[in-house]
């Protein structure tokens, strides 16, 4: 783990670094940096969707080109599926020797869809934890953890620039890990497919139709399949699971300590085995590849029967009686 004293600022001291998009965490990386004094400019497709936002922060917003070729440090802040496409068509030919190409997930250069020169560094400075999150705890004060990794050195100090350009995030507040570009991809697409966003919003579907399919009002199956989660949710991140029975009653405690290798059995464990075979030979990225080249069919199919579950219905009407949605 590295810290605030394992860091040596002055690295960054004559560098441009050149953000690469201004999504959730493009801005939030733009601004930290620039608010630690960083020389920031941030690249963005002309009269985008962002330009107007990044230029109201008083950002200095340049064409990606033009970005690619002022910055010592280029930081590639656009999503994973058109990443390939924009390196090769407005980043390629503003590299030079010594440069600096950084990401925030590995995925594009673990799978082999963005191939730089030998003569440049490639870097990874993640934090983890979303865009709203990196600014608020930096503007609070302190920061979220992070991850680094080098892939490339050609200039011999690779990592040093990337812990910087961590430490202007305010990652280095709570601790920078270092990691690998295969072992930050792998496990990013594993935790995102299996348990965070696949398993978790599965597991929640799966209960609250359970109950509404045995007769229950569909809003009280929401409230204790769903609502409920953040409760618990936030008493794991803090507490851990010790912590988090402690805080829940008795029945509670062991009624899901008894049964939960029911619902998470050994079948599931061997699918999730599979899921990590699939991302860790790359079967996975082709499939996202293939679905990107073909025009997302099933990425839109798929959102859209998301968006007509009785759940998401349901949990709309209920967020904006709790006050959560306007």
């Amino acid at each position: 783990m590295y810290y605030e004293n394992d860091v040596n600022m002055k690295i960054l001291k004559d560098k441009i670094i050149a953000v690469i998009g201004y999504g959730s965490q493009g801005m939030a990386q733009a601004r930290n940096m620039a608010d630690s004094e960083l020389n920031i400019i941030v690249g963005l497709r002309k009269e985008g969707a962002s330009w107007n936002a990044a230029k109201n922060d008083g950002m200095n917003v340049l064409s990606v080109e033009g970005a690619a070729e002022e910055a010592d440090i280029i930081h590639m802040l656009i999503p994973d599926e058109i990443q390939s496409k924009v390196y090769h068509d407005s980043i390629k030919d503003g590299l030079e020797e010594s440069n600096t190409l950084s990401f925030s997930h590995g995925y594009n250069i673990h799978y082999g869809y963005i191939k730089p020169p030998e003569n440049i560094n490639i870097t990874m400075i993640a934090p983890k934890g979303p865009g709203a999150m990196v600014r608020q705890t930096y503007i609070e004060g302190f920061g979220i953890p992070g991850l680094v990794a080098v892939e490339q050195d050609f200039t011999k100090n690779a990592l040093d620039i990337a812990l910087a350009m961590g430490q202007g995030c305010g990652l280095t507040r709570a601790g920078v890990l270092e990691t690998t570009f295969k072992e930050e991809t792998e496990t990013d697409l594993f935790g995102e497919q299996a348990v965070l966003c696949g398993g978790a919003t599965e597991l929640i579907k799966a209960g609250f139709e359970t109950l509404v399919d045995a007769g229950y009002q569909p809003e009280l199956a929401y409230f204790e399949t769903c609502h409920e989660l953040k409760l618990i949710i936030d008493l794991i991140y803090n507490n851990g699971f010790a912590g988090m029975w402690d805080n829940v009653s008795n029945t509670a405690e062991f009624g899901g300590l008894s049964r939960r290798e029911r619902i998470i059995n050994p079948e599931a464990k061997q699918e999730m085995k599979k899921i990590l075979i699939e991302i860790q030979q790359g079967k996975f990225a082709k499939e996202w590849a293939l679905e990107n080249q073909a025009g997302k069919p099933m990425f839109n199919r798929l959102r859209d029967i998301e968006g007509d579950l009785l759940i998401e219905k349901v949990g709309a009407k209920l967020r904006k009686l709790c006050g959560l949605q306007k």
